[in-house]
């Protein structure tokens, strides 16, 4: 049954995906959603997700939404690189490094927060606010990383659900003008990161409609 992946290229929600499905080897088609046209709210898509979000994986006869309760489905369903470690005490690390960027950093910098900051501030206010959520909480990201296992990556020597959470962030904050070179950690895991095929593969730029061919045949 084909893997289906409903998402925007630039979303980092639905990067982190992009970035399991890789870790795993999962072969998928993109369906891409244009977040910019609104085409989340067209009924097509509210009929997979009311929320009207991305990412959306349509895979083992199920539809799945939210990034992480997708990559745990993949983790636990899907042979290669365990992306929770088998232990509880590891899982809960991730699960909190995770949850750092997922909750805390991710909803009150996306699109829908931002469009109102601006409509109620102006441009220079919708900078400020989201450059200091992201400064602040990629702060308290180094600060877990520095308690615990961390190793070549966000815990241990291999990539898991942080690592996946983690750069697309690190993207968002580049985009945004926000340096993390001091962020020692941080930086470390970064670098790993980019040196793995399935990080490279998952990257937005290769998803640019603008640079995309006239028909995209996905990974």
């Amino acid at each position: 049954m084909k893997v289906v992946l409903h998402e925007y290229w630039r979303s980092s929600a639905s990067y982190r995906v992009r970035i399991a499905l890789a870790l795993k080897g999962v072969a998928y088609h993109r369906a891409p959603v244009d977040l910019m046209a609104d085409a989340q709210r067209s009924p097509d898509h509210l009929t997979m997700n009311p929320q009207g979000l991305v990412p959306v994986l349509q895979i083992d006869g199920l539809v799945l939404t939210q990034s992480l309760a997708i990559i745990e489905y993949l983790d636990e369903t899907r042979p290669g690189p365990r992306l929770l470690p088998l232990d509880p005490t590891g899982r809960a690390r991730v699960r909190a490094l995770s949850q750092i960027v997922a909750s805390e950093i991710h909803p009150i910098s996306n699109l829908r927060v931002l469009k109102r900051v601006e409509a109620l501030g102006g441009s220079m206010a919708r900078e400020r606010w989201n450059t200091d959520n992201i400064r602040s909480g990629l702060a308290s990201f180094e600060a877990l990383l520095a308690k615990g296992t961390t190793g070549c990556f966000c815990h241990g020597e291999g990539p898991t659900m942080a690592d996946c959470v983690l750069i697309p962030q690190l993207y968002n904050a580049s985009r945004w003008g926000v340096d993390y070179s001091h962020l020692p950690r941080i930086a470390a895991v970064a670098r790993n990161c980019a040196a793995l095929p399935a990080f490279a593969a998952a990257r937005p730029d290769r998803f640019d409609p603008d640079k995309l061919p006239a028909t995209d045949p996905g990974p």
